[in-house]
């Protein structure tokens, strides 16, 4: 078939049904005793509509040429083209050709989108989720740019399912040099995140013999689900002012831990070295391990960054990072970094789980990190997220009077325990949902959860513009005291 591409008033770059084989989806009906051929082509040109599989803005082959491909009269192609204007699923003008209309775009399924987020609200506090305009477009096309063009054909096979060793390289050098991480290359597995790196544990352990891991509570309602799908239970584990408590830790019986020591999520502590000490102690004495997600190490405002626990004790600490806070969660990337013991197993269950990360984006990265790219981003996103950080201090101090906060040296969210007039909990939370405002309590976080007289509040703010987060706490305040507004 042949006909131009030419459409003054349709869309800029139509799909076009011309020159491509779409046609035959027709066959069948011309295939139908004569009588009802006419009949059958409409039917099957309007549910190929319908159904999506002609698009709004397909154009599609003239009378004469569709008559032809399809062994046809053009005299049935014609009259099925008029039926389908006159009941809008196509439309035609003089010169421009017969083209799918676009009244009919509903009619096209749509996937769904199970991404998290927080459907109809006004202001989102929900943390988890970093400022994505402060993605570096420019510096990653450049970045790609370059990858591709002077990457080896080779670079496209099947990758080392730990990595590409110029990633893991860089990534050591890197984890060293700001974690204090005791970083071998040889250790280190590319995953496409934390997630990931959990689920691999997970089913290492598993298999030898493991049926329960330790997890924090309050901490990430993420672990229940993945140590599950490895079949692996897990075991709430309390806290207190220093961290991970130790008593019930060794009461467990439990052999594996998840921490977050640096920053704990989500109440905000960093584990004292006294409790780092113990949990290390802890590790030796069972022959156990401790997972540690380092979910946002690279954030810290008014103090010195406390060092990854993994360089103590290498042996005894699986480590994990991304890039989902400094860059951004859609691009699933990260690492895990595993004691000698592990690795073979760690990583033999990668190459079954996927045959390794994707190369193009690992050798991309690679150079971001070489190159210096990261470290600046990194820079740049420490400075506007303390910005908004102070932004959402004074706005509480402002608004709430009273008002503790903590977890404010680091990381990507406070907590805000707010005076006992504004509890109970789940009252102003029903407020502050009528108020557009998203917002989750610290007892969303923990495994026994009930209604707190006191209001608790786990508010992310990375991902809100100052102004954003002024209006948030002006919203949750005006939902309480109306007339204040």
């Amino acid at each position: 078939m042949t006909s131009s591409r030419t459409n003054p008033e349709g869309p800029t770059d139509p799909e076009d049904l011309s020159g491509s084989a779409a046609w035959e989806l027709l066959l069948p009906a011309v295939s139908a005793p004569a009588r009802t051929r006419g009949r059958s082509l409409q039917a099957a040109l309007r549910e190929a509509v319908r159904s999506g599989r002609l698009a709004p803005g397909t154009r599609l082959p003239s009378s004469r040429d569709l008559a032809a491909d399809l062994g046809v009269s053009r005299g049935l192609v014609t009259e099925a083209y008029e039926q389908l204007t006159a009941e809008g699923y196509l439309r035609s003008g003089r010169g421009a050709g017969t083209w799918v209309g676009g009244a009919v775009r509903a009619a096209r399924p749509r996937a769904r989108d199970l991404a998290p987020r927080s459907p109809g609200a006004r202001v989102d506090f929900v943390p988890g989720t970093p400022d994505l305009s402060l993605f570096p477009r420019t510096a990653w096309a450049a970045a790609q740019r370059s990858v591709l063009a002077e990457s080896p054909h080779d670079l496209l096979g099947y990758p080392d399912p730990r990595g590409l060793p110029r990633l893991r390289t860089a990534l050591a050098e890197l984890l060293a040099r700001r974690r204090g991480v005791a970083a071998d290359p040889e250790r280190l597995i590319v995953v496409s995140g934390v997630a990931q790196a959990t689920a691999l544990l997970g089913f290492v352990l598993h298999a030898r013999g493991m049926r329960t891991v330790g997890v924090e509570d309050p901490g990430s309602p993420q672990h229940d689900a993945l140590y599950a799908s490895a079949g692996v239970g897990t075991v709430p584990l309390p806290l207190d002012d220093e961290g991970l408590a130790v008593g019930p830790l060794r009461a467990s019986g439990v052999r594996a831990v998840v921490a977050t020591p640096a920053h704990q999520f989500p109440t905000g502590i960093a584990y004292s070295a006294r409790r780092r000490a113990q949990l290390l102690d802890w590790a030796r004495s069972v022959d156990g391990l401790v997972f540690e997600d380092d979910y946002d190490g690279d954030f810290r405002y008014d103090r010195a960054p406390v060092g990854a626990l993994q360089g103590l004790d290498p042996e005894h600490v699986a480590y994990a990072g991304s890039v989902s806070k400094s860059l951004a969660p859609g691009l699933r990337l990260g690492w895990l970094l595993v004691p000698a013991s592990l690795a073979d197993e760690v990583v033999e269950r990668k190459r079954t789980m996927d045959l390794g990360h994707p190369t193009l984006d690992q050798a991309l990265f690679a150079r971001f990190l070489e190159r210096g790219d990261y470290d600046r981003q990194l820079r740049r996103c420490q400075r506007a997220y303390r910005q908004r950080r102070d932004t959402l201090v004074a706005a509480l101090e402002e608004h709430f009077p009273g008002a503790g906060v903590t977890g404010i040296a680091a990381g990507l969210h406070v907590i805000a325990e707010l005076p006992e007039q504004y509890g109970p909990q789940d009252g102003f939370l029903d407020r502050a949902a009528s108020a557009g405002v998203a917002v989750r309590p610290l007892t969303a976080y923990a495994h026994a959860r009930a209604d707190d007289a006191v209001v608790r509040l786990v508010l992310g703010y990375a991902h809100l513009s100052p102004a954003r987060i002024r209006a948030g706490v002006r919203l949750m305040a005006g939902a309480l005291h109306p007339d204040g507004l």
